[in-house]
């Protein structure tokens, strides 16, 4: 292992607690929490006490008396049928995004360069971005393995996670409130703004061992969804298993069934919406078929649909497509 990634990694953070709840930092918790949710109940309701509810968060908090409050939980269907999870503005979302304006900078000095989702300039398109900048190299990108983890996020575990935490933070007080965040639900709950950070970090071991003690070049990972390009095919069935055997023993997660290896050339990497060959890079299946029935189903085509669609097609080899959609509204 690389000394630089043992410092980065082994380097833990003390005095966390009194900043994380100190009136300052709730009350700019408040002013982040609340961006593009102002006519949300629940900002309306906090804003009627606004001030004094911080004093009394503040207080709870200093009193170590905070506890989660109960979820409420919905369905999703678009990409994939998930369970999200909600919990009220005040006090939670508030005491989530007060602990991230103190913990955020931990959690991107230990994300590798190789990490998107989540992190602020490392989205979508800088995912799909990197990955095709990869490809250029044809010769040691000849082959893709593409997997993704079986239920990542309910099958995170509580107790490897708070391992994992406890080597980079040494503040009790700040453990104790970590640790009653992640036990008050099962896994990781998909909606709160603390876990798409947690996440990311529970994998960042994985990341750094992939890249730094595998040394495997060309890695990319946007959430669960991993994809490693070399030059030979059977050079990747066996880092499959090693990662198989790394996820099971050290994290406690399954590699999904569906895991693929396959020479690039052949079909393209179906990653983050686009599927990317050598030579070009074609929008997803998926998300054509979507715009073409929402096109087919509108007389007159809403702006925004428009302007989100052709989000997705300026970034790829997608012009003649949207021109197509566009002009021939039978499709």
């Amino acid at each position: 292992m690389k000394k630089t990634f043992r410092k980065q990694i082994m380097k833990r953070m003390s005095n966390l607690y009194k900043r994380i709840i100190s009136i300052d930092n709730l009350t700019l918790a408040d002013q982040k929490a609340r961006k593009g949710k102002v006519m949300q109940y629940g900002v309306k309701l906090h804003d009627q006490n606004r001030e004094n509810n911080i004093l009394a968060l503040h207080q709870l908090l200093s009193n170590k008396q905070y506890k989660t409050s109960e979820y409420t939980t919905f369905k999703v269907y678009e990409p994939k049928e998930r369970v999200v999870y909600r919990l009220p503005y005040y006090p939670d979302r508030i005491v989530h995004h007060a602990i991230m304006n103190i913990l955020k900078p931990m959690f991107l000095a230990c994300f590798t360069a190789d990490t998107f989702s989540c992190i602020e300039g490392r989205g979508i398109h800088s995912a799909s971005f990197a990955v095709r900048k990869a490809l250029r190299d044809q010769r040691s990108t000849a082959y893709c393995l593409k997997l993704d983890i079986t239920k990542f996020y309910p099958s995170v575990d509580h107790q490897v996670m708070k391992a994992l935490i406890r080597k980079k933070i040494k503040d009790l007080d700040a453990l104790l409130l970590l640790d009653e965040i992640i036990d008050s639900a099962p896994g990781l709950p998909i909606g709160n703004y603390l876990s798409q950070y947690l996440a990311n970090f529970y994998l960042t071991y994985f990341d750094h061992w992939t890249k730094e003690v595998k040394n495997v070049k060309h890695y990319f990972r946007y959430a669960d969804d991993i994809v490693v390009l070399h030059g030979d095919k059977q050079y990747l069935h066996h880092l499959l298993a090693e990662i198989k055997t790394y996820l099971a023993e050290e994290l406690k997660l399954q590699v999904k069934g569906n895991y693929q290896v396959f020479p690039v050339a052949a079909r393209g990497i179906d990653f983050v919406g686009y599927r990317s060959y050598h030579t070009h890079t074609l929008l997803r299946k998926s998300i054509k078929k979507n715009f073409a029935r929402k096109i087919a189903r509108q007389k007159q085509l809403n702006p925004l649909t428009l302007a989100s669609y052709n989000g997705w097609t300026k970034h790829c080899d997608g012009k003649n497509l949207l021109n197509t959609l566009l002009h021939d509204r039978r499709i």
